[in-house]
């Protein structure tokens, strides 16, 4: 499973990354982060346009703070655009804690793992907060 790492999350995908690598998850799971520039997105993008070509491309996207406000917000666009069988965007709930508390990334990453391996039960969650 791809993904789509929020522009102000790359470094933190650098730590989860190398989490499921240590913690031998990637030896069993599919997953893979891609950045805004590998599929032609602006940092500036539009929250409508991130999640709709998110879900175009069928990757899941990896969040800390994207709006609630506004007609292109993350939140508008869920409310008027998720289906059955839309992926969920996963909403990290405290970012500064995956650089600075080892648990709490642990439970991260034992979140994004149960995820991927059960995506069809969440499809259409429209937002899942993690851990």
């Amino acid at each position: 499973m791809n993904f789509l790492i929020d522009h102000n999350l790359e470094g933190h995908a650098v730590i989860l990354l190398g989490c499921l690598a240590s913690q031998g998850w990637l030896d069993f799971v599919d997953i893979r982060f891609v950045n805004f520039a590998e599929i032609g997105l602006s940092i500036k993008s539009s929250d409508r346009l991130v999640w709709q070509i998110a879900q175009e491309n069928n990757i899941i996207l990896l969040t800390a703070n994207r709006s609630m406000k506004g007609e292109d917000s993350l939140e508008r666009v869920m409310r008027e655009e998720n289906t059955l069988t839309s992926l969920p965007v996963l909403t990290i709930g405290n970012a500064d804690r995956i650089l600075n508390d080892l648990v709490y990334r642990d439970l991260c990453v034992e979140r994004l793992v149960d995820i991927v391996l059960d995506i069809d039960d969440y499809r259409g969650a429209m937002r899942i907060f993690i851990p």
